[in-house]
């Protein structure tokens, strides 16, 4: 019996809780196939080895509904079950127009937090269609199903109640899209990696606090970055170019980078990063992480030693919102099914124009102008933003069991 068919006939809502065990749903289906009817529906819920079990199934033949009632409330109190039964009318109703996936990572995610957000939702003309957990280490990853607002203003509404709350709020379009093939272009330093790869290289020509002072200016936007950036490489002229060796190895990859990275891979995303750092090190970072795409500034060497120019053209804040349509041209994604993940001012652009931009522990002005924004400490919670599940992480890390740090364990050196 098709959806249209069941929209005026007789249905009854039967309601199982209680303790779960193995064959309830088995169970509850063999007592109802008695008596002829047809599934319309069901939902199943387990938490703390509770089960919560809906289905909705089409009215019995006449006179026979009595006796069902009887029978599925012996049913369930044979198995210490509790039962209900809800006459009503056709199915459920259709859900509203402009679906919605929210996914809140909370660290930890309070009644607090869930109230308000819930609140919030409601406040915009949403309903809760589902909420479903993805995951609940090192963050509590929670997925909201919500229709009847578009998600341009619902994402909007959840903004402002996210950073009052400290909690993460991504609000994305629900759809076939999501498990679609994707691109994701990273930023590399404080992003993908812990470090400022300009600030390892000044440690060793012995300006660190000049470079870094500057770094931090640029980060926050206060600077033109491709001044500081020539500003900042004059002050390594003379180097020896073994230096790029060293820096390499010293380069300490951000929690979670090789897992969000081959999972991504498995599932047949392609992933770029794009860096106003250096070639040096994200030619070494592509090979390492089988990255798809990679584009940096090029520190020049000449004679043994490093200039204090760079050549080439230059990666900046405009450079990398234009790499990331390039890679997604190349890959064949359109544009609003990439992701773009940076922590700096100079990320923006890209963070605004890719279909969902990411700010991972980023800047106060970076977060306020990006999609959603990320403030723990592991790379991968990313995943979580994309509907991906903890067990399906866990799953593609059995298959690559040693090959890199999980989820909160020590990042990977290179």
């Amino acid at each position: 019996m098709s959806a249209s068919q069941t929209s005026d006939v007789p249905t009854l809502l039967v309601k199982i809780f209680g303790k779960d065990r193995p064959g309830i749903t088995a169970g509850l289906f063999d007592t109802l196939a008695a008596y002829s009817l047809d599934v319309v529906d069901i939902e199943q819920v387990v938490t703390r080895g509770r089960i919560v079990l809906c289905a909705l199934v089409t009215e019995p033949p006449r006179g026979l509904e009595g006796d069902l009632r009887a029978t599925v409330h012996s049913w369930a109190e044979s198995l210490k079950l509790q039962a209900e039964i809800i006459s009503g009318i056709g199915d459920n109703r259709p859900r509203g127009l402009g679906r919605s996936l929210v996914t809140v990572l909370g660290h930890p995610l309070t009644a607090e937090a869930t109230a308000a957000i819930a609140a919030r939702i409601t406040e915009s003309g949403s309903n809760i269609d589902r909420i479903f957990r993805l995951a609940k280490y090192p963050v509590t990853a929670v997925e909201f199903a919500v229709s009847g607002v578009e998600t341009e203003p619902l994402r909007t509404a959840l903004a402002t109640e996210a950073a009052a709350l400290g909690v993460d709020i991504a609000v994305v379009s629900a759809g076939l899209h999501r498990r679609a093939q994707r691109l994701v272009v990273m930023d590399v330093d404080s992003t993908l990696i812990q470090d400022e790869v300009i600030e390892l290289f000044a440690a060793h020509a012995g300006c660190e606090d000049q470079v870094a002072e500057v770094t931090a200016a640029a980060m926050r936007g206060e600077l033109d970055f491709e001044q500081s950036l020539h500003a900042r490489v004059a002050l390594l002229a003379g180097l020896d170019a073994s230096v790029v060796e060293k820096v390499r190895a010293e380069v300490r990859l951000t929690p979670g980078a090789r897992t969000l990275i081959r999972t991504l891979k498995r599932l047949g995303y392609q992933v770029g990063v794009v860096s106003g750092g250096f070639t040096q090190v994200t030619d070494a970072l592509r090979e390492q992480l089988g990255l798809d795409f990679a584009q940096a500034n090029t520190l020049e060497i000449a004679d043994g030693r490093l200039t204090g120019r760079v050549t080439g053209e230059i990666v900046d804040r405009a450079g990398k919102a234009r790499l990331l349509r390039r890679f997604a041209a190349e890959a064949g994604v359109p544009l609003s099914q990439t992701v773009a993940i940076g922590d700096g001012a100079n990320d923006l652009d890209m963070l605004n124009a890719a279909g969902l931009g990411v700010a991972f522990n980023a800047k106060p002005v970076v977060r306020e102008a990006a999609h959603t924004a990320v403030n723990v400490p592991f790379l991968d919670t990313v995943l979580y933003l994309l509907g991906i599940t903890r067990e399906e992480v866990e799953a593609a890390d059995t298959l690559d069991e040693g090959l890199g740090e999980g989820l909160g364990l020590p990042p990977s050196r290179l």
